[in-house]
């Protein structure tokens, strides 16, 4: 409970911080957003029109007032009003976030396939010129930009095959093209990750002994090695994820696709302050959620981090059991039904 508890607490002053840091920034850039979306003289306004309007949207308080009314609104899920459009931040951002949902996770469970797909093949593939050719790729998918994958995409499976349509697409045909755009450039540092890590556990002593006592290649693989070699794999997936935001609105934005991407430029083109501290602080806090779950997670994938910190009843810390001694046993279970002291010896 106190890891739980140590976590939530670090993970909240991150929020703060990066709120704090946000609102900064934003504040100190040159301009006033009141008077770039008023002050055309198109729309005849006079300055004491203006400075009504400043007053309504709280522009004419002090910076720490303005910061104050601000954290307690986002505190209470009041993100204030569109200096553009005078819509509800609220409004806005709910209805701008689930398509980027759906192609945020989408686009992440694409990278995860293709990287286990590519990180296998180039551990585990027949032949050692396919194994060369799959530990390639990765390097290959890190150099390219998100957007010219979404222009070559759209080049090749709509302009020039006419797979995937660009115009009058249902909404499944839609996200064929933006998810593969997104998932490239992810599953490569993910792909790198897992064949360094597989790398490294097959080298490890427990690997020859589950061997020895017979184990398959694929029960190897898939019950002892990358069960191990998840775990870093696990903290670069959540690590990415502010990549993956990131390249949600370049992807979005390439694909013309209604979403916090366009929002976020029509925001930064507005000077709409508003919209992108809601942009950035919600970024932020999936950002922090999703590697709050990640490292909750470490203790459910690794039994010897919930056996660390226990004690024996004397008083000593609790031994912490090696992998050999958990792929062993579960090799011997699979055997015998039901692991038992006298199955170590005796069974084969």
């Amino acid at each position: 409970m106190s890891f739980v508890l140590r976590r939530v607490g670090q993970a909240l002053l991150v929020l703060v911080l990066a709120y704090t840091a946000a609102y900064l920034l934003l504040a100190a850039l040159p301009g006033d957003a009141v008077i770039a979306r008023y002050g055309s003289p198109e729309l005849g306004l006079t300055p004491e029109q203006i400075e009504a309007i400043r007053q309504t949207l709280g522009a004419d308080q002090p910076l720490v007032v303005q910061y104050a009314r601000s954290i307690a609104g986002f505190v209470t899920g009041d993100f204030g009003y569109s200096v553009a459009s005078g819509a509800a931040v609220s409004d806005l951002i709910a209805t701008a976030l689930p398509p980027t949902l759906t192609l945020a996770v989408l686009g992440l469970g694409l990278a995860i396939l293709l990287a286990v797909t590519i990180a296998v093949t180039a551990t585990y593939g027949a032949g050692r010129g396919l194994r060369r050719v799959f530990r390639g790729i990765p390097p290959l998918f890190v150099s390219l930009p998100v957007f010219w994958i979404g222009i070559i995409l759209i080049q090749v499976f709509s302009f020039r095959l006419g797979l995937v349509p660009v115009i009058g697409a249902n909404p499944v045909q839609a996200l064929i093209l933006p998810v593969i755009t997104l998932a490239i450039p992810i599953a490569a540092p993910l792909a790198q990750v897992l064949m360094r890590s597989i790398d490294e556990v097959r080298e490890q002593p427990f690997v020859a002994v589950v061997r020895a006592r017979g184990a398959s290649t694929s029960w190897l693989l898939w019950r002892n090695v990358a069960r191990n070699a998840l775990l870093p794999t696990l903290t670069m997936a959540g690590l990415l994820f502010g990549e993956l935001v990131g390249g949600a609105v370049v992807t979005e934005t390439v694909f013309a696709r209604a979403g916090i991407g366009q929002l976020t430029a029509q925001a930064v083109a507005n000077r709409d302050t508003p919209v992108l501290l809601a942009v950035v602080v919600i970024s932020t806090v999936a950002f922090v959620v999703i590697n709050l779950i990640v490292d909750l997670l470490y203790p459910v994938l690794d039994a010897r981090l919930r056996t660390a910190g226990r004690t024996r009843g004397d008083g000593a810390p609790a031994r912490i059991p090696d992998a050999a001694e958990h792929a062993v046993d579960e090799l011997i279970e699979a055997e015998v039904g039901a692991p038992h002291a006298g199955s170590r010896g005796g069974d084969r």
